[in-house]
């Protein structure tokens, strides 16, 4: 007997049947859904105005040419410290440069960074969770003990203990804030996988045969990933801060690369009389942090109770 037919019939026995391919009423429910979600958008203006705020970070981290055609390391010395104007839409800094343009190339490393260190501490502490609750027995014992030493030792502490080892650089910072965030991502995908692992489903494959590749692949991941995918968009608002944080004690990209922390350590020199060098790039985070939160959470519960 071939394994898809084992498989098939595990699904079958349980009433989960593929259904049919012909006469599916997909094509008529893709307008329905889309206007399902634009109604929940348009009923919630703060979630709205988030969205739209995160697809201008992330529009500006992969094409800033969009927003500004200035160069952010070009130096007009005559021009410096000239405040926020039609020409300069957040001033310019102590050699003359455009703090806007700065701050929409800022984008590009530290909103990398953050998608780097997110990724890290999905696979890692994803594919730990996934062993740890999969195979059980000693290996869980093990391997929870390990995330248990990670979760002793505060975050921003373990990526700088991690960045000093591992030297300065973006995504060296980027690797560091995302093996500190391992630890969650592992204990979350844990009880995910016991929790399908115990469904009835996945114990009539099992009794049908199905080998444990199978079982993993078709039922346990499918099944256990949306919690983890929940917390990665968590996780997106202080990875950002971690990073932004990083850099501005002086580990990420060197000067004069314009990344969101080093714009704000840079400008903290000159707040008596330059304001703007801090608080525009300080604005430019905060506004990111608050609207990834704010989608996180629409996606955590919000999204599922209107479902």
């Amino acid at each position: 007997m071939s394994q898809s037919l084992v498989d098939d019939q595990a699904e079958a026995a349980l009433g989960l049947a593929r259904p049919v391919e012909s006469g599916s009423p997909a094509e008529p429910g893709r307008p329905a859904g889309l206007r399902r979600v634009l109604r929940f958008l348009l009923r919630r203006p703060g979630l709205l105005l988030s969205a739209v705020v995160l697809v201008l970070v992330v529009l500006a981290a992969f094409w800033p040419d969009l927003f500004t055609s200035q160069d952010p390391l070009k130096e007009v010395p005559s021009q410096n410290f000239r405040g926020p104007s039609g020409s300069h839409w957040f001033g310019t800094d102590e050699l003359g440069r455009d703090v806007f343009s700065r701050v929409v190339h800022g984008a590009q490393l530290s909103l990398k960074a953050t998608l780097l260190a997110v990724l890290v501490a999905f696979v890692v502490g994803g594919l730990l969770g996934v062993v740890a609750g999969f195979v059980g027995r000693w290996v869980d014992d093990a391997l929870m003990r390990f995330v248990d030493v990670l979760l002793s030792i505060p975050a921003l502490f373990l990526s700088l203990a991690l960045v000093t080892a591992l030297g300065y650089g973006t995504v060296k910072v980027a690797v560091a804030v995302g093996i500190a965030s391992v630890a969650s991502f592992a204990r979350v995908a844990r009880s995910e996988v016991l929790r399908v692992r115990q469904a009835v489903f996945v114990e009539a494959s099992r009794s049908c045969g199905a080998r444990w590749y199978s079982v993993l692949g078709r039922h346990v991941l499918p099944n256990a990933a949306g919690p983890v995918i929940v917390l990665a968009t968590l996780d997106f608002g202080s990875s950002i801060l971690a990073v932004s944080a990083l850099s501005f004690l002086g580990y990420g990209a060197p000067p004069p690369a314009p990344e969101w922390g080093t714009l704000i350590s840079d400008g903290r020199n000159y707040l008596a009389n330059a304001w703007w060098l801090t608080a525009l790039p300080g604005l430019a985070i905060a506004a990111t942090v608050l609207a990834a939160n704010r989608v996180a959470r629409a996606l955590d519960g919000e999204w599922a109770r209107q479902r």
